[in-house]
C-alpha cells in the first residue's frame, strides 16, 4: 500500500501547490460552478442570476427575460454539489471551491499505478506513469480549478479500468464500473459515452464467443451487463428528472439547436443566427466536411499537446501498437475511438472552443501507461542491438527523462498560466472596485463576455455580450435591465470594438468610468478594458457627464 499511497500525496502535493498559488475560478465554466456552488450552500438551490450563454434560456431572449434563472441547461450538477459541504465548512472562499478537486483528482495517479500494475506492467512503468498522471504536462494547471477535470478523469479511467477486469472475467468490477459511469455523466455529459464504450465491449465478447462456436464462453456475465446499465442509470435518473421538471428536456441546450446546429463557434453566443439543421446544412456539403475534419484535427492536436507534451505522443501510440489486443487496454481504446470520432461528427465546432480539453484529461491515466510502455519498448530494441548498453538501467534513465520532462513542462506552463489568470483577475478586481467606487448597488446587472466571472468577482449578476450587431444587444440590455457594460480587448465581439476604440458610441452606453490601458492603447490601441454606464432612460444622470478615466 506503500506506493498508491505515495503516489496519492505526490499528486495531491502538486495541486495544493497550484492552488496556493492561484486559488480561483479562471474562465467562465469555473466561474459558473462556483456561482451554482454558492448558490446550492446558501439554500437558493439550482438558480443563478447570469446568463453565460443563451443556449442556457432557449437560445434567444425569452418571453418573459427575468433573473435569476434556473442553472445547469448546459452543464452538469456534479462540479457544483461537491463544493457544497466545504462552502459550509470553510464559507463561500476560493480555497473551499478548489478544495475537493484537488482531492478527488489526486486519486488519478494511484488509480494509474493500479491500472499498469493489472496490465502487468513491470513496477519502473507503473511508478512512473503513476507519476505521469501526478503531473500531466500541459493540463497539471487545469487539475484544481473548480471545474469537471479533476472529477472526470478518475471517473472515467477507473470505469474503463474496471471494464477492463470484466473482460478478463470479473463480473462485480464490471457491475461496479456503473457506479463510476453514473457519477462520471454528472460530472460532464461525456460520461455517456463511456456507457456506449463499455456497452460494445460486452457486445464484442458476445459477438466473439457466438463467433467461436462454443468454443469460448462470454467473458463478461449478462448479469454484470445489465447491473452496469441500470445502476448508472439509477445515478443519472435523479437529475434527468430534474431536467424534465423544468426544462422540458433532458437536454435543454441541445434542444435550442445552439449546440449541434451552428457552422462556427462565433455563432454560440449570437441570438440572431439561426441554429437549425437547414442552416448547418445550408453552409455546403464541403465546407460541412471541412469543419468536421477540423473538429477531428483539433481533437488529436489538442490531445497532443495538452497531454501529451508533443514529445510523448510517438510513445503513446507504440505502446498502444503493442497493447492493440490486450484486455486491459480494449476498454479505453473503445472510449478513445468513440471520443474522437464523437468529438469530429457531433462536436466538431465546438472542439476548438475548449470542450475537447475537458474530455481528454479522461486519457491521460491510460496514455501514461502506454507512453512509458512504448518508451520502455524502444530503449530494450536498442539495447538489444547495443552490448554497451544496460536495458534495465537505461530504461531507468529514459523513464526519469520523461517524468522529468513532464514535470518540468507542467511548472513552466502552471506558472505562464496562471500569470495570464492574475492579469484577468486583476481587471475583474478592478471593475468591481470601480462599480463600488460609483456607488453601483448589489442589484445593478452587467452584460460582459464572461457573466459567471464578473458575478464571481463583484457579486452582481448580468448576461453575456452577445455575439450580434448593436441593435441586438440594446434589445437584450433593456430585457435585462443592465446597467454597466463591460468590454475588453482580448475577448469581446466585433460590434463592440468600435466603442471600445473610442470611435462611436449609441446614445444609451456613456462615457467609460473605468478604462484599464495596456501597451496597444499607447500606439492608438484599444484599452485593454473598459466599463460603461448603460443608461436605458434619458432621464439617468450617468450618461450625462463625462464619465472618470
Amino acid at each position: 500500500m506503500r506506493t498508491p499511497v505515495a503516489l496519492y500525496l505526490v499528486a495531491l502535493a502538486v495541486r495544493v501547490a497550484l492552488l496556493a498559488h492561484f486559488p480561483d475560478p479562471a474562465y467562465p465554466d469555473s466561474s459558473y460552478y462556483v456561482d451554482v456552488a454558492r448558490s446550492l450552500a446558501a439554500g437558493h438551490g439550482f438558480n443563478v442570476d447570469v446568463v453565460w450563454i443563451f443556449a442556457e434560456v432557449g437560445g434567444r431572449i425569452p418571453s418573459v427575460p427575468t433573473l435569476p434563472i434556473p442553472s445547469n441547461a448546459h452543464w452538469m450538477p456534479l462540479a457544483s454539489l461537491v463544493q457544497v459541504p466545504f462552502i459550509w465548512l470553510l464559507g463561500p472562499t476560493a480555497v473551499a471551491s478548489a478544495l475537493p478537486f484537488a482531492l478527488a483528482g489526486a486519486l488519478a495517479a494511484p488509480l494509474t499505478w493500479a491500472i499498469a500494475r493489472d496490465a502487468g506492467a513491470r513496477p519502473l512503468v507503473a511508478n512512473g506513469a503513476g507519476l505521469l498522471a501526478a503531473f500531466p504536462t500541459l493540463l497539471t494547471v487545469f487539475l484544481v480549478q473548480p471545474d469537471n477535470f479533476g472529477l472526470y478523469e478518475p471517473l472515467v479511467a477507473g470505469a474503463l479500468w474496471l471494464g477492463a477486469r470484466g473482460l478478463r472475467g470479473d463480473g462485480r468490477s464490471f457491475a461496479a464500473a456503473g457506479v463510476l459511469v453514473g457519477l462520471a455523466t454528472l460530472a460532464r455529459n461525456d460520461g455517456v459515452l463511456v456507457l456506449g464504450a463499455l456497452g460494445l465491449v460486452f457486445l464484442v465478447d458476445r459477438w466473439r464467443a457466438w463467433r467461436s462456436g462454443g468454443a469460448r464462453r462470454p467473458a463478461i456475465p449478462l448479469w454484470a451487463a445489465v447491473t452496469c446499465a441500470v445502476v448508472a442509470g439509477l445515478i443519472v435518473a435523479p437529475w434527468l428528472a430534474r431536467q424534465l421538471a423544468v426544462f422540458g428536456s433532458l437536454s435543454p441546450s441541445t434542444a435550442s439547436g445552439k449546440v449541434l446546429f451552428i457552422r462556427s463557434i462565433e455563432e454560440w453566443n449570437s441570438i440572431t443566427t439561426p441554429a437549425t439543421l437547414d442552416h448547418l446544412l445550408g453552409m455546403g456539403i464541403g465546407p460541412l466536411l471541412v469543419s468536421r475534419l477540423g473538429g477531428l484535427v483539433s481533437a488529436a492536436t489538442i490531445f497532443s499537446v495538452l497531454a501529451g507534451g508533443v514529445i510523448l505522443v510517438p510513445f503513446i501510440l507504440l505502446g498502444a501498437w503493442g497493447r492493440r489486443h490486450s484486455p486491459d487496454f480494449v476498454p479505453f481504446f473503445t472510449y478513445a475511438g468513440i471520443l474522437f470520432a464523437f468529438s469530429g461528427l457531433v462536436s466538431a465546432v465546438h472542439v476548438p472552443g475548449g470542450t475537447f480539453i475537458h474530455s481528454a484529461v479522461a486519457l491521460v491515466p491510460h496514455a501514461s501507461i502506454l507512453a512509458l510502455l512504448g518508451l520502455e519498448a524502444i530503449v530494450g530494441w536498442v539495447a538489444a542491438r547495443r552490448r554497451s548498453w544496460n536495458g534495465e538501467g537505461a530504461g531507468r534513465v529514459f523513464v526519469g527523462a520523461a517524468i522529468v520532462f513532464a514535470a518540468l513542462t507542467a511548472l513552466s506552463s502552471a506558472l505562464a498560466t496562471h500569470s495570464a489568470w492574475a492579469t484577468r483577475r486583476d481587471q475583474e478586481a478592478a471593475v468591481a472596485a470601480a462599480l463600488d467606487a460609483a456607488g453601483a448597488p448589489a442589484t445593478d446587472r452587467l452584460m460582459s463576455i464572461d457573466a459567471a466571472g464578473y458575478r464571481y468577482a463583484t457579486g452582481r449578476g448580468g448576461v453575456v455580450l452577445v455575439n450580434d450587431p448593436l441593435p441586438t444587444i440594446e434589445e437584450v440590455a433593456r430585457a435585462y435591465g443592465i446597467r454597466w457594460l463591460v468590454l475588453e480587448r482580448a475577448d469581446s465581439v466585433p460590434a463592440a470594438a468600435p466603442i471600445l476604440r473610442g470611435e462611436a458610441r449609441p446614445a444609451w452606453i456613456g462615457a467609460p468610468t473605468l478604462v484599464l490601458p495596456d501597451a496597444a492603447a499607447a500606439s492608438g490601441g484599444m484599452p485593454a478594458l473598459a466599463l460603461y454606464p448603460v443608461c436605458l432612460e434619458p432621464s439617468d444622470p450617468r450618461c450625462a457627464t463625462g464619465g472618470v478615466p
